[in-house]
């Protein structure tokens, strides 16, 4: 049996195996920790890139544990028992995004991380991380979709609060464990009404027998109460601003990657298991949210002195763009309409784009830390004298964030304003002036951290390592940017369809016929 037979199971067991083995490394020598988690890290990129395209290739990938054979999802009497992995394009294209963080945060955390400070727990916790949100991809069972859930907020908080030594992390930490309890404690429930209801956890099979009774609904507001809290959509946001603007740089991303996952997990739920009992009113509460998320998160980042907040309030107004766009599609779900398709797909590809964006301008808030030893914009300025990679990246990434073109954010902004206007001119309007405040916000931010008279530094200067982190980041902007068609065709597009249409396929695939 080859090992690309094998590669589902791979991606998740190899960074969660890596994370325990890690802390032994470094009892033998630190460099000896480094390389390890490069392995890890590079094997985990390749299997989900290797993933990837067998999905995009061939078709829906299934994977069951304990079975003859691993195609093999059904019991002796016919009925889903085993547990299972499941990657369609959506799944693969959410792990594409969790490779690119993963791996940039990775090669970031080698040169940022001090050894004195935590360097190998925050390693470890990590790779946890980054383990528990491939699986929650990849799952195929809901029992599992809660455990992988759990695994990565337990993962997530320690990564926010390890630094115990300093006030605000362990704050910032307690308020998003607070959260993500409540929103596990939603999700498990919902997870066991439904189990009480048809006596299973498999996904397809779950989605083939749901018919939108009332336990029905009940399990679907639950699941959306608590994923939303785990995506930071407003009103449940309130633990987001603080976990980014806390944390290390490199832990700020693969946040950015965990609140995309519990996104992803969302969309998974209203569009493939909910998605022959969904309604418009859902769509309509998902469109009015993520409006409330771009307009709250927008008015919040006006006044923030802390470069830190500021973008994590970036971040969260891009969630509120996907939701929007998510909302249209689940609008017009039934219907059919193409504007709906369109919305979809600029939703999925804003998803990847702000991961790129996102990410790339937190990791350079942390170089930017760093080397002023301060993240506040009143005693910044004129890094752009001693910090010129650090100036640049940080205004490709804001222009990119802001939809300017020919970056990545412009073709996916464009895509959500075209689709969403058909729905309702005044969202797109909504949404069009919130990219303008967000540009200016972030064109303010930039004066105040990197123009003006050259400062006196206290921090130590930008690593290889951390450039390196930065330029693959820098990379996909700029690539996405300038071949948005390329990107929609061969990646947005399968990923968006496996949303649209694709839910008796992925049913097919796993229960047969």
């Amino acid at each position: 049996m080859s090992l690309a037979m094998h590669v589902p199971i791979l991606a998740i067991a190899v960074p969660l195996l890596g994370a325990f083995a890690l802390p032994l490394m470094a009892k033998v020598h630190h460099r000896l920790r480094d390389l390890w988690a490069l392995v890890v890290g590079a094997f985990t990129v390749a299997m989900i890139v290797t993933l990837a395209v067998q999905v995009f290739t061939v078709g829906v990938q299934v994977y069951t544990l304990g079975a003859d054979t691993p195609d093999a999802t059904l019991g002796p009497q016919g009925f889903p028992i085993r547990i299972t992995l499941v990657a369609d394009a959506m799944g693969a294209f959410m792990a594409l995004i969790s490779a690119l963080l993963g791996g940039a945060a990775l090669i970031y955390a080698l040169g940022f991380l001090e050894e004195s400070k935590g360097k190998t727990l925050s390693m470890s916790l990590f790779l946890l991380l980054w383990a528990g949100m491939l699986g929650l991809k990849l799952t195929g069972d809901m029992f599992n979709f809660f455990v992988f859930l759990e695994l990565t907020s337990v993962a997530a908080c320690g990564l926010i609060g390890y630094r115990a030594w300093e006030s605000r992390p362990p704050e910032a930490a307690f308020k998003t464990l607070v959260m993500f309890i409540l929103g596990g404690l939603m999700v498990l429930l919902a997870v066991a009404i439904l189990y009480g209801e048809y006596g299973a956890l498999n996904m397809a099979f779950l989605s083939a027998q749901i018919g939108g009774s009332l336990l029905d609904r009940v399990a679907l507001g639950l699941l959306l109460g608590g994923l939303l809290m785990k995506a930071g959509a407003v009103p449940m946001h309130m633990w987001a601003p603080d976990a980014y603007g806390e944390a290390d740089a490199n832990t700020a991303i693969v946040l950015v990657a965990n609140t995309q996952a519990g996104l992803y997990a969302l969309f998974r739920v209203v569009f493939t298991l909910y998605g022959g009992a969904a309604t418009p009113e859902v769509g309509y509460l998902v469109t009015t949210l993520g409006a409330l998320t771009v307009l709250v998160a927008v008015l919040m980042a006006v006044v923030q002195t802390n470069l830190g907040r500021l973008v994590a309030y970036g971040a969260i107004s891009q969630i509120g763009y996907m939701l929007l766009a998510a909302g249209v599609g689940l609008v017009t779900l039934g219907v059919g309409p193409e504007f709906g398709r369109v919305a979809l797909q600029g939703g999925v590809f804003h998803m990847f784009n702000d991961a790129a964006c996102i990410g790339l301008l937190f990791l350079c808030v942390g170089a930017v830390r760093r080397a002023a030893g301060s993240g506040d914009l009143r005693s910044l300025g004129g890094l752009a004298h001693t910090e010129k990679w650090t100036s640049g990246f940080f205004l490709l990434g804001a222009l990119a964030l802001a939809g300017i073109p020919p970056l990545n954010g412009f073709a996916s902004k464009l895509m959500i304003y075209q689709s969403v206007f058909q729905l309702s001119p005044i969202l797109t309007a909504l949404a069009v002036l919130a990219s303008i405040l967000l540009l200016a916000v972030f064109v303010r931010a930039f004066q105040g951290a990197f123009l003006g008279p050259r400062q006196s530094m206290s921090g130590a200067p930008l690593s290889p390592a951390m450039l390196a982190g930065m330029a693959v980041l820098a990379v996909v902007v700029i690539a996405f940017g300038l071949v948005p068609d390329l990107v929609v065709r061969h990646l947005v597009a399968p990923a968006a369809e496996a949303l649209w249409t694709g839910r008796d396929v992925y049913l097919a695939a796993v229960l047969g016929g």
